[in-house]
Parts: structure tokens; C-alpha cells; sequence
């Protein structure tokens, strides 16, 4: 409890002793009682509901008239002008109650996603030229400075390993529990906790770009990004309370005119109650807290949403896209088969690793492995003296000069192009050709291994309302047939340029379905962008994969996504059976109210209760062990 609450309870406990003891002393019917009790009641009233009235007064001199604290006034100052003494204070008293419980409930649910999110250090132990380590502010680190983190603390920076060993807990980043180990060599990313061992790291990124620090900034700017649900309920409750206290408004004066043996004081009374009904703190409280707990639980299992509206989008998605290279297979490419012509293994292997020297892709990286592995002892030379000239043709390959030789490494597009004689490889994989001075030197197979959990994944998208599965690559026909069958795909599309996929998406987005597109975030940022939901896999490396979907799942699995989209559904179904019980109830004590059968007292307890067990059942959101 934060020194705000305890002060408000301490007034709700001063003010309830108070209103029994005006309640006690209208009771004894001695000569001014009336007078005393209205005075002991008075000062309750002013004890609790001080800060509503100020509130209320201040939003009007702003132009805000239509507010909780504006109905709350309205109708216990109109409770008092017309005697209803203990009804007045009664009703502001369990307004404040109610106001009390919702404050406790909010702070506990904020107060979860902040622990679950602290990951952000207040220190960082810089080691010192002399080896003397110092405890500093992470802001103050540089790139390039060594720093040490001890067993139990959270690591303040991303970094390299320089020495030790460790287990780290990455929970917090990425949802998996199973810690990781970490030697010399290995990238750490801030936020992890060294769960034992002494470990060195040499900073790589400074504390505002460290991965803690873009997650953070990400979590806390999410809720700027209202969903359409959210800006709905705050234009509705725009329009409905004004209305209802036109409502009361017409209540107190025409009935009267209709049915004057009721007199005004009846139909005062129930307009009163009408505005104690119509309270809409169930409608701007509850719902956003239903899309705010949504994204804290999503965090929790290392799904980040970048707002309310991109999660309810997800919710709502009924066709998902895929990338084939890192998202349903591993990335992990390997030389699997070669076919040299006329030339030994090393020497094809050779001119395609030149071609790909300065590529980080994943099938370049794979060649430059399998060369380094075969290549003879003659081999290498100055690489700025050899290698020169080097072009990308967009969806065929590379081309370079080798030792003043043209070499062409890439597709049979590639081949056909340049008017080369070549045999058509046919294996499973990415089949890359290789040619120099117009010459075929062979053929590198290449494959990519399928993810263990994409058939699961994809089949519990399936279980869970998803129509269609569609995967977008650049790679083969073959290739695209072959992970399609072994995943369970819908639709696959093959050999498409980056444009050729925006194109594609079109296509497929004037179905009219709400379409999220999952990739990496690096190579597909056109195809993200234009999805109605940009999914990328693998964020806790990437900078690039943050900064560019709407949607980060922080590691490589795809059953964490999935998490994250029964959470989103999840997180709409709350919202809506909070709008559905508020709106009914509210309905229910409103007819009540307006024809005589509903008191203040019932008034507020229907708006403080169904306001607090929407909270709580907005709160039962951030519960992820069985999703």
C-alpha cells in the first residue's frame, strides 16, 4: 500500500466514525439532534468526499463537466439539499470505499507486470586498467569497457563473455525457464541474471540500446497504443454521461408534471440514483486494465506487444504468414551435398566462398564453413588483392572478379541469364550454381533443417480459430513443397523477390481477413510493415526485429507465440465480458432507479461492486502457467 492509499484509508475510517455517530446521535431524539447529527454528518461528508468535490469543480473549470466526480457530486449534494443526509454521505463513503479497492487493484496489477519486467539494473561493476572494479551507473559504461557481474546479479549491459563460465536466467526476456549456459565467447543480453559463477564481459552496446532497456521502453510505451475497444469505451463513455445526466436531468423535472401527486422530492430522489448508477468507472478503468494485464502476461512469456491495438489485431487474425529461412525452419543451413564439374570440391567451394565473403546470410555463411573445413594448405592470398567488383543481382546471386576472373554464384536464374551451360540440380534444399569466366564449375546443395515445433505450432493455430497458413519464400518450388507437406501449410508461394512477397500479401490481404505475417524482422521488413500484424521471431538478438514489427517474440519458438495469441484472445474475451456486465447491470439498476424500486444505497453498491469484479476479472489475466 503506497502512502496515496494509506492516506485515503485513514480518511474513509475518520469519516465512517463520524457517520455512525451522526447516525447514533439522530437516533436519540433529543431537543438538536436534528441540528447536531446534521453537523457530524456534514463533516464526514467533507472528510471523504473533499478531493471528489475538488476534482469535480476543477474538471469544470477545464471544460471536463462530464465526469465520476461531477455525477458523484451532483448527486449527494442534491441528497443533501433535499435531507437525505445519511444516504449522502452513505453514498460517498462507499464511493471512496469502492475508489479505495479499485486503487488496491490496479496498483497490485501494475505492480505485477513491473516485477515481472524488472530488469533493469541500478548498477554495473566496471572493472578499472589496475583490475579494481568500481560500482557504477549503467548510463556511464562505455562500449569497449569491461565489466563484472557476480552470482545473483542482473546483468546490466549487453556484452561478450571475456571469461568465466555461468548460468544465466533469461526468463525475463524471452519466458523460457530452463537456464542458459554461457562461456568465453557468447553474446549476453542486459536483463539476464547470473544465477551462479563469476563472469567478465566486454560491453558491446550502451545502456540506452541494450536490449533491457528496448524492451522496457517497449513495454511502457504499449499503452499509448489504444485498441479499438479502448477508444470505443472512451468516446462511449463521452456520449453516455452526458445523456445520463440529461437523463436524470428530464427525470426529476417531467414525471412530476405527469403524476403530481408523486411530488418532486420522489422524483429527485430517483433521479439522484439514476446518477449514482450511471457512474461509468466499470467502463474507464476496467476495460483498459483488461488490455494492459494482456500485455503484461504476454511479456511474461517473452511475447512483446508494442500496444492495445496491435493485440487485439492478433486476436482477431484469421490468416498467418510465414517466412520460411529462420521462422519454420532453424536457419541452420549446412553443405550437405556438392557436385563439382570438372574442378575439385575445394576449388568450387573456394570461388563460392570468395562470392559470399562479405554476406551474413545464413546459406553464405554456411559455404565460408564448408570451405574453411576442405580448404588446402595453398589456398587464401591477400583477399583485397584477389577479390574485387563484387554485385548483387537482385533474386539471382553474386556477382564478383576472382584474380581478375568473373564468378558468378547463385540460382539457375543467375545461369540462364548469363547464357551458362549448366546442369539442373533437382536434390531437396537450396541448390546454388557456380560459374567463372562463363565456365560451370558445379553444383552446392544446401539444406535448411525444419523446426521441431512448426507441425505442432502450426496445427495449434488451426485449434484455435486460424483459417490459413501461408508461407512466403524466395527459395525453390521443391523446397517450398517440401516444408508446406511437412509442416502443414495451406498455401505456399516459391521463388519471390522482396517485391514479389509485398505483391503476394496484397493478394492475399483483399480477402479481407486480418493477416499477421511472421519473420525475422531484418530481411522482411517491406512484408511486416504491410500486414495488419508484423510478428518477428527471435527479437532478443535483434535490434532490427524490435524496431520493426508490432509483435516480438523474443526467441525462436513458435509455441510462444502461439501463447501469445491465446493471450490476446484471451485478453478480448475479458474485455468483452467486462463491457457486457457493466453495460447490463448499469441497464438493470438504471430501470430500477428511474421507476422507484432502486435506493442509493443499492445505487452504489452496483457501481463500486460490478466496477471492482471487473477489475478482478481483468486481473485474472496476467495468470500465463496454463496458457
Amino acid at each position: 500500500m503506497n502512502d496515496k492509499q494509506k492516506k485515503m484509508l485513514r480518511k474513509i475510517i475518520v469519516a465512517a466514525v463520524f457517520y455512525i455517530i451522526a447516525i447514533i446521535i439522530s437516533k436519540l431524539g433529543f431537543q438538536y439532534s436534528h441540528w447536531v447529527s446534521f453537523a457530524v454528518f456534514i463533516v464526514a461528508y467533507i472528510i471523504v468526499g473533499k478531493d471528489v468535490l475538488l476534482k469535480a469543480f476543477s474538471n469544470i473549470k477545464r471544460g471536463k463537466v462530464f465526469d465520476e466526480n461531477f455525477l458523484m457530486t451532483i448527486a449527494t449534494v442534491g441528497a443533501v439539499i433535499i435531507g437525505e443526509y445519511p444516504e449522502a454521505v452513505g453514498v460517498m463513503l462507499f464511493y471512496m470505499v469502492g475508489e479505495f479497492l479499485q486503487s488496491l487493484a490496479v496498483n497490485k496489477s501494475r505492480k505485477s507486470i513491473s516485477d515481472m519486467m524488472d530488469i533493469r539494473p541500478d548498477y554495473a561493476n566496471l572493472i578499472k586498467e589496475d583490475g579494481s572494479v568500481e560500482t557504477v551507473d549503467p548510463y556511464d559504461v562505455e562500449i569497449g569497457a569491461k565489466i563484472q557481474i557476480k552470482a545473483g546479479e542482473i546483468i546490466p549491459l549487453d556484452g561478450i563473455v571475456v571469461s568465466g563460465r555461468a548460468m544465466l536466467d533469461t526468463s525475463a526476456l524471452t519466458g523460457e525457464s530452463v537456464p542458459r549456459s554461457v562461456n568465453v565467447g557468447d553474446h549476453v543480453y542486459s536483463g539476464s541474471i547470473n544465477k551462479d559463477g563469476l563472469l567478465s564481459l566486454e560491453v558491446t552496446k550502451e545502456f540506452s540500446e541494450s536490449t533491457a532497456s528496448k524492451i522496457l521502453d517497449l513495454v511502457e510505451n504499449a499503452a499509448a497504443k489504444k485498441s479499438k475497444t479502448e477508444n470505443f469505451i472512451s468516446k462511449f463513455a463521452g456520449v453516455y454521461t452526458p445523456i445520463v445526466v440529461f437523463a436524470a436531468l428530464a427525470l426529476a423535472i417531467i414525471p412530476p408534471f405527469i403524476f403530481p401527486d408523486t411530488g418532486f422530492t420522489t422524483w429527485i430522489y430517483r433521479a439522484l440514483t439514476f446518477l449514482v448508477v450511471s457512474c461509468p468507472c466499470a467502463f474507464v478503468i476496467a476495460i483498459p486494465l483488461s488490455f494492459f494485464s494482456g500485455i503484461g502476461a504476454s511479456s511474461k512469456i517473452g511475447v512483446l506487444i508494442k500496444g492495445s491495438n496491435y493485440l487485439e489485431l492478433l486476436s482477431g487474425a484469421k490468416t498467418f504468414v510465414f517466412d520460411k529461412t529462420g521462422t519454420l525452419t532453424a536457419g541452420v543451413f549446412e553443405v550437405v551435398k556438392i557436385y563439382p564439374n570438372n574442378v575439385s570440391d575445394a576449388e568450387l567451394l573456394e570461388n563460392a566462398a570468395f562470392a559470399e565473403e562479405y554476406s551474413s546470410h545464413p546459406i553464405a555463411v554456411s559455404i565460408k564453413k564448408a570451405y574453411k573445413e576442405l580448404k588446402e594448405e595453398s589456398s587464401g592470398g591477400n583477399l583485397s588483392e584477389r577479390l574485387s567488383d563484387l554485385t548483387e543481382v537482385a533474386g539471382q546471386g553474386i556477382s564478383i572478379k576472382l584474380d581478375g576472373e568473373t564468378v558468378l554464384v547463385g540460382n539457375d536464374k543467375l545461369m540462364t541469364s548469363n547464357n551458362i551451360e549448366f546442369e539442373k540440380c533437382d536434390d531437396f534444399g537450396t541448390i546454388v550454381y557456380v560459374a567463372r569466366n562463363n565456365v560451370f564449375l558445379g553444383t552446392i546443395v544446401i539444406n535448411d533443417r525444419i523446426k521441431e515445433s512448426a507441425k505442432e505450432s502450426l496445427a495449434a493455430l488451426k485449434n484455435i480459430g486460424i483459417q490459413k497458413n501461408v508461407m512466403l519464400t524466395g527459395d525453390t518450388k521443391e523446397v517450398a513443397d517440401i516444408v508446406a507437406r511437412e509442416v502443414g501449410l495451406d498455401y505456399a508461394y516459391a521463388q519471390l523477390l522482396p517485391q514479389d512477397k509485398v505483391d503476394k500479401l496484397e493478394e492475399i490481404l483483399a480477402e479481407k481477413n486480418t493477416l499477421a505475417y511472421v519473420g525475422d524482422g531484418i530481411n522482411d521488413a517491406p512484408v511486416l510493415a504491410r500486414a495488419d500484424v508484423g510478428i518477428a521471431m527471435g527479437g532478443i538478438g535483434s535490434d532490427a526485429a524490435i524496431e520493426a514489427a508490432d509483435v516480438v517474440i523474443m526467441d525462436d519458438n513458435l509455441d510462444n507465440m502461439v501463447r501469445g495469441i491465446k493471450v490476446a484472445k484471451r485478453t478480448m474475451s475479458i474485455a468483452k465480458q467486462n463491457i457486457a456486465f457493466a453495460i447490463g447491470v448499469k441497464v438493470i439498476f438504471l430501470l430500477l432507479a428511474a421507476i422507484g424500486f432502486g435506493t442509493m444505497w443499492e445505487a452504489v453498491f452496483a457501481d463500486v461492486g460490478v466496477t471492482v469484479l471487473c477489475i478482478i476479472n481483468a486481473m485474472r489475466n496476467l495468470q500465463v502457467e496454463n496458457i
